[in-house]
């Protein structure tokens, strides 16, 4: 593998390193609660746990009247 001859400035290697920029997280929007959340995540929404549109884990006020 070839090496280089000559160092290169810390300029040079910034300006190189630039291009490598990260992108954007893909936000979605809930069907069923209109919640925006990053898409194949888990996100919260008044203590409730949901996954794809669907309760995953009820929170402490559901599982309350659940049990009732």
């Amino acid at each position: 593998m070839p090496n280089p001859k000559w160092r290169h400035s810390k300029r040079r290697k910034r300006a190189r390193r630039t291009h490598y920029k990260t992108e954007a997280p893909n936000v979605a929007t809930c069907k069923t609660t209109g919640e925006a959340h990053l898409m194949h995540h888990a996100y919260t929404v008044d203590g409730d746990l949901y996954y794809r549109g669907q309760v995953i884990v009820p929170g402490k006020s559901r599982a309350a009247e659940a049990e009732a």
